[in-house]
């Protein structure tokens, strides 16, 4: 969670408000001059090979954004490359929109593909159907028309409508496509972990997790303060406590820090809880510490210098011995659990390709490499082998690699009151780890509606609700909401959680 950081146009909390929703997803340029070909306009034909017994691929339906119903844009034809007669552009204020209509439909689910252009930088669109909120996807930046799979919408029989609305603007829709979704297949996770020391209670966590995966999820929530919450007002707890290791950052320490969630993981475990922990890592040194810019808001790019690519390029300076003195003096505390027979779903350098966090401010080869080294510094030299190692982005580009990776993840924060299911984020984390690891929602704003999981083939193990406002503000999740969330028989709630620690023992 970015925190102390304001959104767009709202109140104090996540900057971008949302989503990796289809970051990382593969983008294909859509028709132009140079190809050849025809479908759907002038999209380029596929080349596909086939054999004689195999079924066709079932043909997309194009739906053109310049038929549509718009708000606040126009259709324009100047830039090259788009199928039909134009594109739909102006997306600039809040309420800018398009929506097309899907007549005689047989129903179902549904692959989503939408054809823009974002010549301006990457941008955020907000997606609807029927009305109902869906969520954000990423736009990458480029200046052609190109094809992003955007996840999977649930069609109703009959007519349905879609629309983009404007979400951070400056783009351009061309059109969108849907073809019927495949059966998922049966997911590939073996719940073996990446370490092969790993302590007996971490591998009955995970064994604990793959057994359960696809056919229920686990409720989690941040900050124990939180989780009292939702006790009191709902008379039910969480699975999952999620706690921070923010305060025991040796340069927030040095100003009077004194950390309290580890003595939290002690006392939740012994409730049965599962325990889940980031780290907003408070810049080793290089602290900007002036208003607005404050020592305590030490882990975002922007209030600090330390530049973590150069640290990394030179083992013998102080930037790199500082690297290994915060990691050292975390390990101590991850200790202290491993002392207590505690397993950790251990997140740390999360969001790192937004950039907002300085690991994340030099680009994916650094945040690659810093997860590297933490992962050898505290699985070789601290012994630490109560660690589930829970790797936090989506982007191809910056995946450290199977071999240090146990769980894949995503935070999302799409529009208030949004509780879709948050399909394209799953699925382009399922396949980043080609559908051998446990994907999860480790941190969210309004929770997915569990009875549209199902139905979305989109089988998270667990969900994180972040503090705050997204939990008791009534906005992100009404109380109607979260007791449906709650009582809802796919969610596994702590006392449902039983002995994981010694599951498939």
């Amino acid at each position: 969670m970015r925190l102390f950081a304001r959104p767009r146009g709202g109140p104090l909390g996540l900057l971008t408000a949302g989503l990796l929703v289809a970051t990382g997803a593969a983008v294909a340029p859509a028709a132009g001059a140079e190809t050849t070909g025809a479908v759907a306009g002038n999209a380029p034909a596929p080349r596909v090979t086939t054999t004689p017994a195999a079924d066709p691929a079932p043909a997309a339906e194009v739906y053109e954004a310049e038929d549509g119903e718009l708000v606040g844009t126009q259709v324009e034809s100047t830039a090259a490359g788009y199928s039909g007669t134009g594109y739909v552009t102006g997306f600039d204020e809040e309420g800018d929109q398009v929506t097309v209509t899907i007549p005689d439909s047989p129903g179902g689910l549904h692959e989503l593909t939408v054809r823009f252009r974002a010549p301006n930088g990457q941008k955020n669109a907000v997606l609807e159907l029927n009305g109902g909120g869906m969520g954000e996807i990423t736009l990458p930046e480029t200046t052609e028309f190109s094809s992003l799979p955007a996840g999977k919408v649930l069609l109703e029989e009959g007519t349905n409508t879609l629309t983009v609305r404007s979400g951070w603007g400056w783009y351009e829709i061309d059109a969108v496509e849907l073809t019927p979704a495949p059966e998922r297949p049966p997911h590939q996770v073996t719940g073996e972990p990446v370490n092969p020391d790993a302590s007996p209670e971490a591998r009955s966590l995970l064994s604990y997790l793959t057994d359960r995966y696809g056919e229920s999820i686990l409720s989690g929530q941040q900050e124990i303060a939180s989780v009292e919450w939702i006790e009191e007002n709902l008379g039910a707890t969480p699975a999952i406590a999620g706690l921070d290791l923010m305060d025991y950052s040796p340069s927030r320490v040095e100003r009077g820090t004194v950390g309290v969630d580890v003595d939290h993981a002690l006392e939740w475990d012994a409730r049965g809880g599962i325990t889940t922990f980031v780290w907003h890592w408070n810049a080793p040194t290089g602290l900007i510490d002036e208003p607005g810019n404050e020592w305590w808001r030490g882990f975002y790019t922007e209030a600090t210098t330390f530049d973590v690519e150069a640290a990394l390029a030179d083992p013998g300076s102080e930037e790199y011995a500082l690297l290994l003195r915060d990691i050292d003096a975390i390990s101590e505390e991850l200790q202290r659990l491993e002392d207590a027979g505690i397993p950790v779903l251990w997140r740390p350098l999360h969001e790192a390709e937004g950039g907002w966090f300085w690991w994340g401010a030099k680009g994916p080869e650094a945040a690659k490499e810093l997860w590297r080294l933490m992962y050898e510094r505290m699985t070789d030299v601290h012994e630490l082998d109560n660690l589930i190692w829970v790797w936090n982005s989506v982007d191809p580009e910056w995946f450290p690699g199977e071999d240090v990776v146990d769980i894949l993840s995503a935070d999302s924060y799409p529009p208030a009151g949004d509780h879709g299911p948050l399909s394209a984020t799953y699925d382009r984390l399922v396949e980043l780890g080609e559908d051998t690891k446990l994907v999860a929602l480790t941190e969210c704003g309004s929770i997915p509606d569990p009875d549209l999981l199902d139905a979305y083939q989109t089988d998270w193990s667990w969900f994180v609700t972040w503090s705050g406002e997204f939990l008791t503000g009534g906005q992100h999740n009404s109380l109607a909401h979260l007791e449906h969330v709650y009582q809802h028989p796919r969610v596994i709630t702590l006392d449902e959680v039983g002995d994981f620690k010694r599951h498939g023992r």
